[in-house]
């Protein structure tokens, strides 16, 4: 039995107000990853992925409306690989509207986590490898505090006063 290898990975630099974005997408065109500089635990660009702006175009330019405040919701073919809880998660955060912010406790109810589960909701949060596109960055503490967020707690902030979750 031989197994099929796998389908190669393309990647592109993506320049923003919040830095030099690295994005990748599987052979689908499906976005796997947005990482920004200095990020805890994102990706780092890999010799054998294929250096292709091509696959990001719509990305590119639904990213670039963000920026400039005309759109509040992407729609793009996300594909990140995660556990079942992860997954649930990520979901619960896709459901977060522009401009607002939710607490880690009410994530984890929104999945049907008990409060116990806090602390693994911010762990699937912190590993979700699709910052911005997958607002986690809408997240914050029980107290209103600005608590962890892989791209940088004044990212973070950034990305809450352009969405005018901050004043």
């Amino acid at each position: 039995m031989t197994t099929q290898p796998m389908p190669p990975a393309y990647c592109t630099h993506l320049d923003t107000p919040v830095g030099r974005l690295l994005l990748t997408a599987d052979a689908d065109g499906a976005l796997t990853s947005l990482t920004v500089p200095g990020q805890k635990g994102g990706r780092t660009l890999q010799e054998d992925w294929r250096y292709d702006p091509g696959p990001f175009r719509a990305a590119a330019e639904q990213i670039a409306a963000y920026f400039a405040g005309d759109l509040k919701e992407f729609r793009l073919p996300l594909r990140a690989t995660g556990t079942a809880f992860r997954q649930r998660v990520w979901d619960a955060l896709d459901e977060v509207p522009y401009g607002a912010t939710v607490t880690y406790g009410e994530i984890a109810a929104r999945i049907g986590a008990p409060r116990a589960a806090v602390r693994a909701v911010g762990g699937a949060i912190g590993a979700n490898p699709l910052l911005i596109l997958r607002p986690c960055h809408r997240v914050i503490g029980a107290n209103g505090s600005m608590t962890g967020y892989a791209g940088g707690l004044d990212r973070k902030v950034r990305l809450l006063t352009l969405e005018g979750a901050l004043a």
